[in-house]
């Protein structure tokens, strides 16, 4: 056994690099089960973040559907989802470059179905008795005003006309499911101010010979009430989540027209709709349900008999689950857990052994480099709790010195509305690798726990979430876990205001990174896309009635108050999030002789999709720590311009 070598936190050398990192890794998602051939999607940032449609078939080779000039990826919402879909091998799918619609016949050459310009699809399904596709069209026809969107039917053979309107008024549209005799269809709607895990409804309309729908019923939602996820049981009974009992909960529309639980729990099916296309449970046959259930941050699989409607748990080691699918005698979706990355896997229902189809990496990293979460539930304010995953620093070559205690990241995740899970991160091991503890919180407003835990957040973003934040690192700080004159606070997108806000109005930490983060609340409101256009109005108050609390929780508004150091990075092409918002917070930064740090990435949008940016961020992020607290990197690292950053302002130097 090699003896370990005793060296400070933060400068443990590791297996688990940048390049590593991006030259394995893609991102999974949006499985289909077409007859005997399993199809989803990989992100590959090797190849600029490309989309491309793959196809297992039955005999087990895994090819590329979508050719090397197409990407396979919807921008409705910014944030797409529902890209593609597929029956007897047929495969209709958004494109990147053009929003336009195409179809992959008998593996030829992608051709346009749509030619209108300044349309977007997404979440598309087959009408195979009317050879059409029903899908949500966003319409960006008309500059300088909202996008308008609806649902509306798409021609196979293809379609000059943009579609045919079926549905349309409110401001938003999701899940059309069709009926599995083609008779009646279901979709959910919703309108401004309300995001889709505030308030939605379900609806259902008959379909007449000639396409269009008729006698549209309002099944459920409203007042409250989120709806996710319908779909229609083989025996054509629609079943949907709801959660009218403060959980997001498995229920049905019986014989009678009645609406009737078919699951009750303190755990959720459901999760909040930011992409198209997601789905917790599905049907493997008329009798069993495939689902997967959250409780407390861990994710479960079970099997629901529809008859008795008992659930029956499926032993597993994975804690996440995603994106379920299921056919007769089998399921496939995407799961991970602490020791295994989000994979693709099948389940074969009679056996209940798992097939790894495809993993999103293949990295082998030795069990004495990876740390293992600890679940913690922390004391916050008002006398409640708060809830992360801790991973203590971890590596089988090192350990530091006896008097030295570790410093912490604390990570609060997007959104706000979603959660932090339990798969194995290697961005997270590539923290903790290297002596430095790391906190995934899932503050108040985080989904999993339920609707009051998540109505947390109502009108008191950059409070609750920040108070969980801060009142998580002193509990490890209590608890001998980190140091306290060493925790940094990390976060992306939502995530970034969070850290923002921690680290202007609170006194806990000591450096921090925005990644495309919000800086002024105020400029979010004003400037934004439709999908998020009022969701401000739930987590601050209407705008501009509410505008002085816009201005009073908008970090830029208070860098007199901001006096440790910070990283930004930002997408010169992010509509979500403008760089015009990262770059008055470093100008202001600057001005004030604070250390700060900016590294902007054209061609990345919100969220960065390539592999060099995603290097750079990620080893520029650790280098700005390292010299701000004065501890020396293993190895070589690309160094970064550090404004303001003198012998007296970074501590240990």
């Amino acid at each position: 056994m090699t003896e370990r070598r005793i060296a400070p936190y933060g400068s443990w050398e590791s297996p688990i690099t940048s390049d590593l990192i991006v030259a394995g890794t893609v991102g999974l998602g949006q499985p289909a089960i077409d007859g005997a051939d399993i199809y989803w999607i990989e992100m590959r940032p090797s190849e600029g973040g490309r989309s491309v449609i793959v196809r297992r078939d039955s005999e087990g080779p895994i090819r590329d559907v979508t050719p090397a000039e197409f990407n396979a990826r919807t921008r409705v919402h910014e944030y797409g989802g529902g890209d593609y879909a597929v029956r007897d091998g047929e495969v209709y799918f958004s494109n990147f470059s053009d929003q336009q619609l195409y179809v992959q016949k008998n593996a030829g050459p992608p051709e346009a179905l749509t030619t209108v310009e300044n349309m977007r699809y997404a979440d598309a399904m087959i009408d195979e008795r009317r050879r059409r596709l029903i899908c949500v069209r966003e319409d960006h026809a008309v500059a300088g005003s909202e996008a308008v969107n609806s649902l509306v039917s798409i021609k196979l053979a293809g379609d000059k006309g943009a579609g045919d309107v079926l549905v349309s008024g409110n401001d938003f549209y999701s899940s059309p499911r069709l009926s599995p005799e083609g008779t009646r269809l279901a979709w959910l709607t919703w309108n401004h101010p309300n995001m889709p895990w505030d308030e939605t409804e379900l609806w259902v309309a008959k379909i007449k010979d000639d396409g269009e729908l008729e006698r549209p019923e309002k099944i459920a939602g409203g007042n409250q009430e989120s709806i996710f996820h319908p779909q229609w049981s083989p025996r054509g009974e629609l079943y949907f989540v709801s959660d009218r009992n403060g959980w997001w909960n498995l229920y049905r529309v019986n014989e009678a027209g009645v609406i009737e639980p078919v699951i009750e729990m303190e755990a959720e099916l459901g999760m909040p709709q930011w992409v198209f296309g997601m789905s917790t449970y599905a049907f493997e046959s008329a009798e069993r349900i495939v689902c997967s259930y959250v409780k407390k941050g861990i994710w479960h699989l079970g099997i629901i008999d529809t008859q008795t409607r008992e659930l029956e748990r499926v032993d597993t080691s994975y804690t996440d689950f995603s994106y379920v699918r299921a056919a007769p005698g089998q399921a496939v979706m995407r799961a991970g857990s602490p020791t295994e990355p989000l994979s693709l896997v099948r389940l074969d229902l009679k056996t209940r052994n798992f097939e790894v189809l495809r993993r999103a990496n293949n990295i082998e990293v030795a069990a004495g480099y990876l740390s293992e979460p600890e679940t913690v539930e922390f004391p916050t304010e008002d006398g409640l709790t708060a809830y992360g995953f801790f991973y203590p620093p971890t590596n089988a070559n090192y350990c530091a010195p006896d008097n030295e205690r570790p410093p912490l990241l604390v990570l609060s995740h997007g959104g706000p509305t979603s959660a932090s899970t339990t798969s194995k991160s290697l961005i997270i091991q590539y923290w903790t690798s290297r002596g430095i503890g790391v906190l995934d919180v899932n503050y108040g407003g985080s989904t999993g726990f339920g609707r009051a835990y998540r109505d947390k957040l109502k009108g008191k973003w950059g409070i609750v979430d920040v108070d969980d934040c801060v009142n998580g690192a002193r509990y490890l700080v209590a608890r001998g876990d980190a140091d306290l004159d060493r925790l940094m606070i990390s976060g992306g997108s939502a995530g970034g205001y969070t850290t923002l806000c921690a680290l202007t109005f609170r006194d806990a930490f000591k450096a921090g990174a925005s990644h495309y983060g919000v800086s002024d609340a105020e400029a979010l409101a004003k400037d934004t896309h439709k999908f998020e256009s009022r969701y401000l109005d739930g987590l601050f108050g209407p705008y501009p009635e509410a505008r002085e609390i816009y201005y009073a929780r908008s970090p830029i508004n208070f860098t007199d108050r901001l006096s440790c150091s910070v990283i930004f990075f930002q997408g010169l092409e992010d509509k979500i999030v403008p760089p015009s918002q990262a770059e008055l917070m470093v100008a202001a930064l600057q001005g004030k002789g604070i250390p700060v740090a900016y590294i902007a990435f054209a061609g990345e949008q919100h969220g960065f999709r390539q592999a060099q940016n995603i290097k750079r961020a990620l080893d520029g992020e650790f280098y700005f720590y390292s010299r701000v607290f004065g501890f020396e990197p293993a190895g070589t690292m690309e160094p970064i311009a550090i404004h303001n950053l003198t012998a007296a302002s970074a501590p240990g130097q």
